[in-house]
């Protein structure tokens, strides 16, 4: 479904989603209606979500971000879910295997606010218990 091509144009957009169809074919050597009909198919497919704003400068230079297990009481994970959910310094949520049931990336602007916010995740009803593990470098990401 996917070829080497697509993989290229995949990897052009993940570190510039802003980059214009014309860049996009002449880094990829293709024609530009090309790209577009590739782009149509692998939105279409689903393959391509969506874009997204990746924040940056002094917004980010301060921010600090925790990886935050939580185990749940099987019965409210809809309701804790959704919690989490509204929790905006809350930017990602995972369901996983092994003792504890989510996995929430947090990242706010300073030690103080994190604080905050890992203390309202564990007072939301149905958390049983968090374990918190605050980044001090991000090495690279894709």
């Amino acid at each position: 479904m996917i070829n080497k091509q697509d993989l290229r144009l995949i990897a052009l957009l993940r570190k510039d989603a802003r980059t214009s169809v014309s860049d996009l074919a002449r880094a990829l050597d293709l024609s530009r209606s090309t790209v577009q009909n590739r782009l149509a198919r692998l939105q279409s497919a689903g393959i391509i979500k969506g874009y997204s704003v990746e924040l940056g400068g002094e917004y980010t230079a301060n921010q600090v971000e925790a990886h935050v297990s939580i185990k749940v009481h099987q019965k409210l994970t809809v309701r804790t879910n959704t919690a989490l959910e509204a929790i905006p310094e809350v930017s990602q949520l995972y369901a996983v295997s092994g003792e504890y049931d989510l996995l929430a990336i947090v990242q706010a602007q300073s030690l103080e606010a994190l604080s905050a916010v890992l203390d309202d995740i564990a007072t939301l009803e149905g958390v049983e218990r968090t374990n918190s593990a605050v980044v001090l470098e991000t090495r690279f990401r894709r």
